[in-house]
């Protein structure tokens, strides 16, 4: 709980706010108390998402998914205001920490503790199906431990269960480590996704580690699809109900009645000494006794809780491309857009890293185990062009001219960052028309090097498409001195250092992996001048890679993938 600002409201519609309770994934969540001393939690739309279509039907949305759920597992809407600004819905004030927080102050739950937390969870996930709707976005930071038992928070994405995909093309509900298989492959949600999510959320409990690993969220939405959840450690009698929840096909994953008897639990979850010691209330609440902060209708422990909404944002100015039409989200961000043109995956597995070099911290996937060539081996593919027409070929390099918009940066979020997860900006990029492929970026934590993937869909099936050609650009945190090569203490704003434009068929028939080496397959062309790709252990932060459908000349190019790292 923080203490309000001077900016702060100290009033919203009868309620008095104490203290900042945190922030929901559209506004600031505020504690409240009435005139007569009831205490609610107040979330505010942010004034300059207000006037945002979507945002405002989000909003609108949880309310009325707030209102119409009348369970003992979520927290009951009191009042709202959605006709006039400032915009703003009133909840009950749940005390007690979220169950993030309390494994990550106490430790993971003991086996027979997170039988009973699973029981009741399946129990409130229950009876929010039973009024029609899908939580969407189960995960620990939105289960409230209460004295009185848990609490499901954050209807933001909620949806009734005759929905099955978001409104906005292109984007994907939940959180990855979280989202079933089929939410991020096809934006199918239904009761099952909830059980996914319900089985990853008892994971993490029972062993206090992510459920699919750490790193960018598409590798580790890449994990969620393709590779086994982590449960080491975890009595096997758990870990054989967790995997019948996250089993990859929905269809086999069972009914929340079945995972309620299977947890056969024999007193209630509130006379568990594990949950009874981490409910405790433990923060004071202004004018009142001790209490844990948490908000009813936001996530006091992760400011943005939406990490699939887009934002409005002007585009600065860039190099030459062509319209951006679309919505297609890079792999590095935080939404893993699968629908629409661009595929982007993730494998923690697939690097080049030294055995024992460290962890890789952050990293967008091409999902195949087929040894991969050097940028330089991707020329010889005269063999597969026999039957193909090929047009004039690209440029020998792209300039680094002008200015680029799309830049990477590690969450801001304590948790992500710890796990290398972050985000591209702007999160709109123009993949209309891209073809479908999978790609990665691998670097180990201390090591001056870094790689990059890309794969087609499809290689090596068929006759192997028209040329279609792309370079990588790799841009450090900061401006390189064009004469000595060493970064400058001003923020990067051209496309950094770029490999050879190379065709994205042109290994088709031998794996269809394209891999590029950095520093080595990458150089920096100012006009006549070329400078060499400088370590990654030469500039500390956040770096950017992006990657360019080449059109025509060395100027003639636009993006299609963003991601990155951090160093």
């Amino acid at each position: 709980m923080d203490e309000l600002r001077p900016h702060d409201p100290a009033r919203i519609g009868a309620w008095q706010i104490l203290a900042r309770l945190g922030a929901g994934g559209m506004g600031q969540v505020y504690l409240g108390r009435s005139p007569g001393g009831r205490l609610v939690a107040v979330k505010v739309i942010r004034d300059e998402i207000s006037d945002h279509p979507e945002s405002m039907a989000r909003f609108r949305r949880e309310a009325a998914t707030m209102e119409a759920v009348r369970s003992p597992y979520s927290a009951q809407l009191i009042e709202a205001s959605l006709d006039a600004p400032p915009y703003w819905l009133a909840t009950e004030y749940v005390p007690g920490p979220t169950l993030r927080e309390a494994v990550r102050v106490s430790g993971p739950f003991p086996a027979e503790s997170a039988l009973r937390l699973f029981a009741a969870l399946a129990e409130g996930l229950a009876t929010v199906h039973v009024h029609g709707v899908t939580h969407r976005d189960l995960k620990p930071q939105n289960v409230i431990l209460a004295p009185q038992g848990p609490q499901l928070i954050d209807f933001g994405i909620a949806r009734g269960l005759e929905w099955t995909a978001l409104t906005q093309a292109g984007t994907a509900p939940g959180t990855p480590g979280y989202a079933a298989p089929e939410v991020l492959m096809r934006n199918e949600v239904g009761p099952a996704a909830d059980v996914f999510a319900l089985g990853a959320t008892i994971a993490a409990a029972a062993t206090g580690r992510p459920p699919y690993g750490g790193g960018d969220a598409s590798v580790v939405s890449y994990r969620t699809v393709h590779e086994d959840i982590d449960l080491t450690g975890v009595r096997d009698d758990l870990a054989a109900l967790i995997r019948r929840c996250v089993a990859k096909n929905p269809a086999e994953r069972p009914a929340l009645a079945a995972v309620i008897a299977d947890c056969a639990v024999d007193s209630a979850l509130t006379a568990d000494a594990h949950y009874r010691e981490v409910a405790r209330d433990t923060d004071p609440v202004p004018g009142r006794g001790p209490v844990h902060p948490s908000a009813g209708a936001g996530d006091p422990d992760r400011p943005g809780t939406t990490p699939y909404a887009v934002p409005d944002r002007q585009p600065a100015t860039s190099v030459p491309r062509r319209s951006r039409r679309g919505a297609l989200v890079a792999c590095a961000v935080a939404a893993l857009l699968v629908p629409v043109a661009l595929w982007q995956f993730t494998d923690p597995g697939d690097d080049d890293s030294e055995p024992g070099a460290g962890p890789v911290t952050g990293s967008t996937v091409s999902g195949t185990a087929t040894p991969r060539p050097t940028a330089e081996d991707t020329e010889d593919s005269e063999k597969d062009k026999a039957d193909e027409e090929k047009p004039a070929g690209p440029p020998d390099h792209l300039l680094n001219g002008g200015v680029t918009e799309e830049r990477w940066a590690l969450s801001d979020d304590s948790y992500e960052s710890s796990h290398g997860i972050g985000r591209c900006d702007p999160t709109s990029i123009a993949g209309f028309g891209s073809p479908n492929f999978q790609s990665s970026v691998s670097h180990t934590t201390g090591s001056g090097t870094a790689s990059m993937s890309v794969r087609p869909e499809g290689t090596g099936s068929g006759k192997r498409p028209a040329p279609y050609y792309v370079s990588v650009g790799v841009r450090p945190p900061h401006e390189t001195d064009r004469t000595t090569g060493r970064p400058l203490s001003s923020k990067s704003k051209g496309i950094g250092f770029t490999s050879k434009p190379v065709d994205l068929y042109s290994r088709w028939s031998k794996g269809g992996s394209l891999t590029f080496r950095y520093p080595d397959d990458f150089r920096a062309h100012f006009g006549s001048r070329t400078v060499d790709a400088i370590p990654v252990s030469a500039d500390r932060g956040d770096w950017t890679v992006v990657i360019y459908h080449v059109e025509g000349g060395p100027t003639e190019f636009r993006t299609i993938s963003c991601s990155g790292f951090h160093a």
